[in-house]
């Protein structure tokens, strides 16, 4: 068995035209994050604790943020390539743990379909939990969200 820990953090985007994407689940009613990709910061987060399981780095080494073929592209898709990643490692994942921080949205009525979506794409397990930061910071104050993971991988060898 592996652990790997995963975080990330985006600001709020200026485009008020921008959807905010989380877990893979768009939150209606709010203006999303600014990034590269679709900026999900729940999914980058679980992608980089596969990844860091796996001893294969981070998302940037295998997504840099100047490649103009990921430019807006589904968090989802690059979940799936780290998955596939790991499995070619030699691991499936066992289980996967999430916790979004974030002031605004409420995001208790999308949690079930973050986990259900994240767990589809990883072939195992997700729990993914909210959280504010009780004012303290720059999430605290509203300006962006943040989420951090734990995912389990097993060793996919036949037994």
């Amino acid at each position: 068995m592996r652990i790997g820990l995963g975080s990330d953090a985006h600001r709020f985007a200026e485009d008020a035209g921008r959807r905010l994407v989380l877990g893979g689940v768009e939150v209606p009613g709010h203006v999303g994050l600014e990034g590269h990709s679709d900026a999900d910061v729940v999914t980058h987060a679980v992608c980089d604790a596969v990844l860091g399981a796996a001893g294969l780095g981070d998302l940037g080494r295998h997504f840099p943020d100047d490649d103009p073929t990921t430019t807006g592209v589904s968090s989802l898709a690059l979940l799936q390539r780290c998955r596939e990643l790991a499995r070619d490692a030699g691991w499936a994942v066992g289980n996967a743990d999430v916790t979004v921080t974030a002031e605004r949205p409420r995001l208790a009525g999308h949690l079930e379909a973050m986990g259900s979506t994240l767990s589809e794409v990883l072939g195992g397990p997700v729990s993914v939990k909210a959280t504010t930061a009780e004012g303290l910071g720059a999430i605290g104050r509203g300006e962006g969200i943040s989420a951090m993971a734990v995912v389990l991988l097993v060793d996919e060898a036949p037994t």
